[in-house]
């Protein structure tokens, strides 16, 4: 079982790729508050950017 009490493996795995997906999500909306189609897309890759790391996290719990 991987020890996630390691600080490094939590920054590395799910803390810092977390808080890239969620700076792609808020530059998103940003886009489509001022009217600009294309924050569709930060809003897509930072809503999936979240989801593997949801998956990352539930793969390596299990391992």
């Amino acid at each position: 079982m991987i020890d996630f009490s390691d600080p490094q493996l939590l920054y590395m795995v799910l803390i810092i790729p977390s808080l890239f997906g969620f700076t792609l999500i808020g530059e998103g909306l940003h886009k489509l508050v001022k009217s600009d189609l294309g924050g569709w897309l930060s809003l897509i890759f930072g809503s999936l950017f979240i989801v593997v790391v949801i998956l990352a996290y539930i793969v390596l719990r299990q391992i």
